[in-house]
């Protein structure tokens, strides 16, 4: 055991042998190791004061203190701030000409890396990898809570690690757009879409989140009194900032380039691609440079339907980790009212924000191919009204006159199930390809068919001989000088 191991209470016990057995030193030192000059030196403190705290270990008086100039101290923090990072060895070698050249004693490669060592973490990140990764790492982060539901609702978008068929036939990685409850972590409402964010698919979100849903499992709905997004250019239109001063929900935004504060909404993002995605054709592993495990065969509405079963049967009703309570029930809990639009109708004109124009006819509004009705429309025959519609759900569409909301019309033919507008134009597309094949192949049945010779002429009829032409005679030549005979 060496010596800095003995604490006071062992040196004392040592000495008592010692003084109380007679064992002389140098038997002592034998057996602990200890030398006699140590055993002598702790002898005479223990006389001088006769406590057992006079042989506890002194520190050293120069503690905590480099035996190297401080302006070689400086100097090699100077360095080893530089960008790109030097090595400890280049710092030391060029530590030891500096010292050398100022009559100071060259410290040794323990010296300097000790020095390196010693400085201020956030003081070497901000040197070396800049402001973003020290404020991500280093600065306080305010994280907004909730206490109770609808308070605050968080939207972001995000590319799935996954590729689906288009509608084109190709293979595309498609976005979702979510509405999440900050208190109870309840998804309220999304979108999923191939092509960049926009304006209008955060509407649609925004639109299914605030509506009541269909499905009894899934209860979140009404106004929330406060909108938390990033700073993309959808989330600060002008028409999504109308919406929420017309419904009463306050728009905020985070800072620029500063995603902290929204790791709640980034966590259900996990979720999503650690639970659901690689459990899907054309999920794309991390690291894979973009290339799917397993090729696409999902289209976009088979992924809606997959991704709404996960979020309502399976997310929303298991404990939370952070909260230890299922998302809906939490939501729910509390047994309070939301705050739900004076007139739905109104959040429609807000929120569908796909419109187009239309003549009222007699048998109805004919749009996308399709005939709506309504008894209301009796009155506004040849009048030009303006149609809104849900791509989820092109059963119903609802009218506008004068930017005043009119009614719904439904398309009977439609109206029993529910059937988006991509799948109606796919089946009218389906059909015109069909009708097309049918047109090529009897028109090459046709082209087979025997020529008609009824009215050609007949082959036994007599043809009057050709008439012989007669044998040309040579011709006279000619001569550019005249003679007399020819004359």
């Amino acid at each position: 055991m060496s010596r800095g191991a003995f604490t006071a209470e062992d040196r004392a016990i040592l000495l008592r042998r010692h003084l109380d057995e007679g064992i002389p030193l140098t038997r002592l030192s034998t057996d602990s190791g200890i030398p006699v000059r140590t055993l002598s030196r702790w002898m005479s403190q223990y006389r001088a004061n006769g406590t057992v705290e006079s042989l506890e270990r002194q520190p050293r008086s120069d503690r905590g203190k480099r035996a190297i100039p401080q302006d070689l101290i400086e100097a090699i923090e100077g360095l080893a701030l530089r960008r790109p990072a030097p090595t400890a060895a280049f710092i030391h070698r060029r530590i030891a000409d500096i010292a050398s050249a100022r009559g100071h004693p060259v410290p040794g490669y323990s010296t300097v890396r000790a020095v390196i060592a010693g400085i201020d973490p956030g003081l070497k990140m901000l040197a070396h990898q800049g402001e973003t990764a020290y404020r991500d790492t280093f600065e306080l982060v305010y994280r907004r809570t909730a206490t109770r539901p609808n308070e605050q609702w968080q939207a972001d978008h995000t590319l799935l690690d996954l590729e689906i068929i288009d509608p084109k036939g190709h293979a595309s990685r498609p976005w979702l757009t979510i509405i999440l409850d900050d208190y109870s972590r309840a998804a309220a409402g999304y979108s999923i879409f191939v092509g960049a964010p926009s304006a209008e698919r955060t509407a649609l979100a925004l639109h299914q989140a605030i509506r009541g849903k269909t499905n009894p499992s899934w209860p979140v709905m009404g106004l929330p009194d406060m909108l938390y997004s990033d700073h993309g250019s959808d989330f600060t239109s002008a028409r999504l900032e109308r919406v929420c001063l017309d419904t009463h929900i306050q728009l905020i935004h985070s800072k620029p380039g500063v995603p902290q504060g929204r790791g709640k909404i980034e966590r259900f993002y996990l979720t999503i691609t650690t639970e659901l995605l690689p459990h899907l054709p054309g999920y794309i592993p991390h690291g894979t440079r973009g290339r799917p495990s397993r090729p696409a065969e999902l289209t976009l509405e088979q992924l809606d339907q997959i991704l709404e079963k996960f979020i309502v049967t399976e997310y929303n009703h298991r404990p939370h980790s952070s909260t230890n309570q299922a998302p809906a029930e939490r939501w729910s809990a509390s047994g309070f009212i939301p705050r739900t639009p004076a007139h739905p109708e109104d959040l429609d004109l807000l929120l569908l924000t796909v419109a187009a124009a239309r003549k009222v006819q007699r048998d109805g509004i004919r749009f996308a191919s399709t005939r709506y009705v309504s008894p209301v429309l009796a009155a506004y025959v040849g009048e030009n009204v303006t149609v809104r519609y849900d791509p989820r759900d092109a059963g119903e569409i609802r009218v506008y006159f004068n930017d005043e909301f009119l009614c719904r019309a439904i398309a009977p033919e439609l109206a029993s199930e529910s059937i988006t507008l991509e799948q109606l134009q796919n089946a009218r597309t389906k059909r015109r390809r069909e009708l097309k094949q049918q047109l090529r192949e009897r028109r090459s049945l046709a082209d087979a068919l025997p020529t008609d010779a009824r009215y050609t002429p007949s082959t036994n009829a007599v043809i009057p001989p050709a008439e012989v032409p007669a044998p040309a005679t040579e011709p006279t030549p000619q001569h550019k000088l005249r003679v007399y005979e020819t004359d």
